[in-house]
């Protein structure tokens, strides 16, 4: 299940080490995660529920749910899309709930290391790359941290080239663009990188902030500083249908981190739902990794993308059922096949018309929502705006929520594109740093002229709504949900 041969993306495979599954030998490559490994050696179980003792699997693929939580040399509760494999590490499905061994010891807020700058960001996306990047060269010193073991977010899964202005990486891949930004950061010497760091809270101690995390797992550290921006990105969306639970049943983002990341392959045949840009470029992805897509379903009346994406598939054979739904998984203990029927003006499933795709993958194109857990913890205003897909912190025209000192950017501020993520951190970066009078003001301009791409990358069709959804998300706005 692993590629080979790809016609845009080179892997380069780590040391070859082994580990077990319920005490058998699997070859796994150190730098790929856990779940990674089990689904190239065919393994797609990963747990069972706690209640119904169902089997479950890989679904984010970014740490942000509980679908893939495993034993690992005896520790339960871990996230095996994000951690790496170990040489003789050993692995078991989980099963429901599980305790921690007696003999083992968290760590202990006591012990926790404390690091300090004068800026904190959380998320090592598009946006948290670029915010380090900008507080930095406006003079802040700055601490990244990241969960996942690499930077680049939602980058680094992605192949297709990007529109917009040339200075926004137009015409570049997107895995590319990670590459290049990661390469910036590092050549800061005021910059420090923490991966495999998951913040866990964000506290106010006197004119500090410290945002509590725990590394690989095992370390607990204090990072503290006057100002945090906080660019955690977002989640996977789910929709109802029976058996939605399956083994085999991915968010868009993880075919895609398997795929194009890992360079492992999800399954043989897939049926992908939602036709909106994600669905369609997921759809040629997949092609471009030799598998099969049956079809892509719609419910909406229309193809939500972008047409050149839409004809580009469309062109390579995949049929695109708009008005269609699906009902049903089918499989016992992962995906053997997809019940899709069609829908009529009223949203209601036309009898008679139901299809059955034979497939071991559902792809879930369904949209995603904003990671605001932080935000809400730090006690920052969250508001409803359904034009940015869900709760949102309210926040000025710098991205400073109503909270002092803590910024936003990214998915976590509304769901928009990869090109906005990155200039609402350089906004977000320059402006923690003008805030604790760091930077001059000639940094003004900076923060105008990314306010003013943003507008006009906000302008076409498919940003009309958003703009909206930012008007209600401002401090004095209000939503009218």
């Amino acid at each position: 299940m692993r590629l080979t041969e790809h016609p845009v993306l080179r892997f380069e495979r780590g040391r070859e080490v082994t580990i077990y599954f319920k005490g058998q030998p699997i070859t796994a490559y150190e730098g790929e995660t856990i779940a990674t490994a089990l689904h190239a050696a065919g393994i797609r179980v990963l747990n069972y529920s706690a209640n119904e003792k169902r089997p479950r699997g890989l679904f984010c693929a970014i740490g942000k749910c509980s679908s893939c939580l495993m034993v690992v040399n005896g520790i339960p509760n871990v996230r095996s899309c994000i951690t790496l494999v170990e040489d003789g590490m050993r692995i078991e499905p989980q099963r429901g709930k599980a305790k921690l061994p007696r003999e083992a010891k968290p760590p202990e807020f006591k012990d926790a290391k404390v690091v300090r700058a004068d800026v904190v960001v959380i998320g090592g996306g598009p946006a948290g790359l670029m915010a380090a990047i900008h507080a930095a060269d406006a003079g802040a010193s700055v601490i990244l941290i990241d969960e996942q073991p690499m930077l680049g977010g939602q980058l680094v899964k992605q192949t297709h080239k990007f529109f917009g202005k040339r200075e926004q990486f137009a015409g570049v891949r997107g895995v590319e663009i990670a590459k290049i930004l990661e390469d910036e950061v590092r050549k800061r010497e005021n910059v420090e990188i923490f991966l495999e760091t998951s913040a866990v809270g964000i506290f106010q101690e006197g004119d500090e902030k410290f945002v509590l995390a725990v590394r690989n797992n095992r370390e607990l550290i204090e990072f503290r500083g006057r100002a945090v921006i906080v660019a955690t990105g977002a989640m996977e969306k789910m929709i109802p249908f029976e058996n939605n639970d399956l083994p085999g049943i991915y968010g868009a983002g993880a075919i895609q981190t398997l795929m194009n990341t890992y360079g492992v392959k999800p399954g043989d045949r897939v049926l992908i739902v939602g036709a909106g840009n994600v669905g369609l470029i997921l759809a040629y992805q997949l092609i471009q990794a030799g598998v099969e897509v049956k079809a892509i379903v719609e419910a909406m009346p229309k193809v939500g993308g972008y047409f050149v994406h839409a004809a580009k598939v469309r062109r390579l054979g995949v049929p695109i059922l708009t008005r269609h739904t699906i009902l049903r998984a089918e499989g016992r203990e992962k995906v053997e096949r997809a019940v899709v029927a069609q829908l009529d003006e009223n949203w209601q499933v036309i009898p008679g018309t139901e299809r059955t795709f034979e497939v071991d993958v559902i792809g879930l194109a369904v949209g995603l929502r904003p990671s605001i857990e932080l935000l809400h913890q730090a006690g920052c205003q969250i508001r409803y705006v359904r034009e940015l897909s869900g709760h949102v912190a309210v926040r000025d025209e710098w991205m400073e929520t109503t909270v002092r000192g803590i910024f936003v950017a990214g998915d976590s501020a509304g769901i928009e594109e990869a090109t906005t993520a990155m200039l609402e951190g350089k906004i977000a970066g320059i402006a923690a740093a003008l805030r604790l009078g760091i930077a001059d003001k000639g940094w003004l301009k900076e923060i105008e002229k990314a306010q003013h791409d943003l507008d006009e990358f906000r302008s076409g069709p498919f940003g009309r709504h958003v703009l909206e959804g930012i008007k209600k998300a401002l401090i004095g706005g209000v939503s009218s949900e």
